[in-house]
């Protein structure tokens, strides 16, 4: 209690409560507002004007460039034929029309169960929860995705929730994108307690590139969700190229894995970026010195646009023999693809 020095006879006017301050933005979403969207920034910031006369706007106006500071910072400075760089530099080679190259390349829309839902595999329940990224790989296989109408978090999961509800054979749900985590917390929890009442359900799996890409996203709130899911969780991450992980992602990591969550990885073999037995071999090393197994490499998704990254399959499979021989069995990726009607990735 605090003693009033003088009594006034006169009323005494209410303090007018304070405003509420306005909502500010976590670390990992300001640092995603911050990511560069323009190609020559990129170049720029890279030691690279005029350097790389194959960058494309149109091309970069058809699908635009999305890249956090952090992965630009892992990029080497003055070199055109960067990986990392690879992976996201729109080029005139994606304009070109290249036959067998389509717009839906892994059947997404014919196995459409609800909105934003999709089922292709036995027992398993994928789900398109958002459009958005933290960045936009050049490689994209749903880069044409009709996001703006099969987006599962619409109407608060209502439409996806009930159709995993009433298929009993359902025992997995998988949380895709675009990419999960560029949802808030708030808003994956919201999903997860919807599911929690849902009996059938053994596990949960999210595929993101957050915390490669943007390892800020793994912040206390995040881990705090994941250590109170009651379902195993299986974390498949996407890193294609040894030189995108450092210290920062490293810690990211350790973080997920201290939630309980079992990581894997799952990479693209890409002309240019990781098609020696070399990057292979280191990317697989250094992802298993950070805490992750490495789980699928898949050959290129035929989606329009991609075809300059594509590796033939016998260059394929003399890769990953060559890969197999070098490491340990654990170490060595599943080479994959995926066939619209399949029933589930065919092994090369």
């Amino acid at each position: 209690m605090i003693p009033a020095a003088h009594v006034s006879r006169q009323p005494v006017p209410a303090t007018p409560a304070p405003s509420p301050a306005p909502l500010q933005p976590s670390g990992w979403q300001q640092a995603l507002r911050q990511a560069v969207r323009d190609p020559a920034e990129l170049l720029a910031l890279l030691g690279l004007e005029g350097l790389v006369p194959a960058m494309s706007g149109e091309a970069a106006a058809q699908f635009p460039l999305l890249v956090p500071h952090g992965f630009i910072g892992r990029m080497r400075h003055g070199d055109p034929h960067d990986p990392l760089l690879r992976q996201v530099l729109p080029l005139d080679a994606e304009l070109r029309q290249v036959q067998g190259f389509g717009l839906d390349a892994v059947g997404d829309a014919a196995a459409r169960s609800a909105t934003g839902v999709i089922q292709k595999y036995q027992g398993r329940a994928l789900m398109v929860s958002t459009g958005s990224c933290a960045i936009h790989c050049r490689y994209c296989f749903r880069r044409h995705f009709p996001y703006g109408e099969q987006t599962a978090a619409r109407g608060h999961w209502a439409e996806a929730v009930a159709r995993v509800r009433q298929d009993s054979s359902i025992e997995e749900v998988i949380l895709s994108g675009g990419d999960p985590l560029s949802l808030s917390t708030a808003k994956l929890a919201e999903l997860t307690d919807a599911l929690q009442q849902i009996p059938h359900l053994k596990r949960l799996r999210l595929h993101s590139r957050l915390p490669v890409v943007l390892p800020e996203r793994v912040d206390a709130p995040l881990l705090r969700w994941l250590a109170a899911l009651p379902w195993p969780v299986a974390f498949v991450l996407h890193a294609n190229h040894a030189n995108e992980f450092d210290a920062e992602v490293d810690m990211a990591l350790a973080a997920l894995r201290g939630t309980g969550a079992s990581l894997l990885n799952q990479a693209v073999l890409l002309r240019g970026v990781n098609d020696s037995v070399q990057a292979l071999a280191d990317l697989s090393e250094r992802g298993f010195a950070a805490g992750v197994l490495p789980y699928y490499l898949h050959q290129l998704d035929r989606v329009q646009g991609v075809a300059h990254f594509e590796i033939d399959d016998a260059t394929a499979l003399a890769l990953h023999a060559q890969l197999s021989a070098r490491l340990s069995g654990y170490l060595v990726p599943k080479l994959v693809r995926e066939i619209p009607g399949d029933t589930g990735k065919r092994p090369l």
